[in-house]
């Protein structure tokens, strides 16, 4: 017994340091995936296929859309998962994009047809995603030094400026929500202000180096503030030429599932972002409504500011951090944390409602955030 005990403590130390030769020696795709934060590693086996397709199990198509896959390629990024990134690029480049994301904008939806057969559902693309498609693509060629990414992204930008991108007289350069179909009258626009995280916005003016993006910014912005004059984002808004702002006669206002993103880019906004402040004091009067109601309402009518319904867990996490930047004394600093508190206790189940979540969780540890410039930071020491 006692030569049994000795060889086990003599084994002790060479064990690990054979463990350390295999750590060092591991990929660095392995041990990034390895490391990978908790929230974002749950997420990617829940609802992430071998293949790298986003599945929303709770459509009877069980849809993928361009959405996912570009808010599922930037997380990856953030949690230098770069095994799945490169998964999920490849699909979307071959199963959204016709082999090809560099000359072609990715279809908004695929799953299942009636017939059976899988494949794209409608092939319209979708602004918002291919934005943030291009820009993870730019800072992920910069961040893991690939030069094909950098290609890539190129290729995709250009593409929108060219397809989803108009010069509306009295608002200029403005992202429109797809190709088609948001045009309903010569002088009529139908946009969406979630469509315009202004960070992203900006990073792509730096990383392809064209002011364009910053003048669509700039178009954004006004478009954030005008469509929202009692500080409550709609869903969609219409605008018409020489008379701004208007409620889209199909949504009537509704402030829901697409505007409660608004208050989720606002907060990431850089703390040096020149529109930050801007957007939190314009924005401040929603904070207030969910403070007093210590609920976040599902809908709530943009202009007149009535509110319906219990918003979902993905919600809570979504304002999560709007309302810790916008804590301005012990009090409201109290509430925010109580607030992420209450947002934990809360399931969160579905496929939207957990991009909500990993996209605030990672903020409010410090996982990553955002520069002035738009520039991507990410901290690879995060829970």
């Amino acid at each position: 017994m006692k030569r049994l005990r000795w060889v086990f403590r003599q084994a002790g130390p060479l064990l690990r340091l054979l463990a350390l030769g295999m750590v060092l020696l591991m990929p660095d795709r392995l041990l990034a995936a390895s490391s990978a934060p908790p929230a974002w590693a749950a997420f990617r086996d829940s609802f992430i296929s071998a293949d790298g397709r986003v599945i929303d199990a709770g459509t009877p198509a069980l849809h993928t859309t361009s959405e996912g896959q570009s808010y599922a390629l930037f997380l990856a990024l953030v949690a230098g998962d770069r095994d799945s990134f490169e998964r999920m690029l490849r699909w979307t480049e071959n199963n959204l994009a016709g082999g090809d994301l560099s000359s072609r904008l990715p279809a908004w939806q695929w799953g299942r047809h009636d017939d059976g057969s899988w494949g794209v559902l409608d092939p319209n693309s979708a602004s918002d995603s291919d934005v943030w498609i291009a820009y993870t693509l730019f800072e992920a060629a910069r961040i893991w030094h690939e030069p094909r990414y950098a290609v890539m992204a190129r290729g995709l930008a250009a593409q929108i400026l060219s397809l989803e991108v108009a010069d509306i007289s009295g608002l200029g350069l403005t992202l429109l929500p797809a190709p088609t179909g948001f045009h309903p009258a010569p002088d009529v626009w139908r946009l969406n202000p979630s469509y315009y995280p202004l960070q992203i916005l900006r990073g792509l003016a730096v990383a392809s180096n064209d002011d364009r993006w910053q003048m669509i910014a700039t178009s954004a912005q006004r478009t954030l503030i005008g469509s929202a004059p009692r500080g409550y984002a709609p869903d969609w808004t219409l605008y018409r030429v020489g008379h701004g702002w208007q409620p889209d006669p199909d949504t009537r206002a509704d402030g829901s599932y697409g505007a409660i993103r608004v208050y989720l880019w606002a907060a990431m906004l850089s703390a040096a972002d020149p529109d930050s402040v801007r957007l939190k004091v314009h924005f401040a009067p929603f904070a207030k409504v969910v403070t007093a109601a210590v609920a976040v309402p599902e809908h709530i009518d943009a202009m007149s500011g009535r509110m319906s319904g219990d918003g979902p867990s993905g919600f809570l996490h979504a304002l999560a951090p709007f309302l810790q930047v916008s804590a301005h004394d012990d009090v409201s600093r109290r509430f925010a944390s109580a607030f992420r508190d209450m947002a934990d206790a809360r399931p969160t189940e579905g496929y939207y409602n957990q991009m909500l979540f990993l996209f605030s969780r990672l903020w409010l540890d410090d996982c990553y955030r955002f520069a002035s410039n738009g520039s991507l930071i990410i901290n690879r020491v995060c829970p």
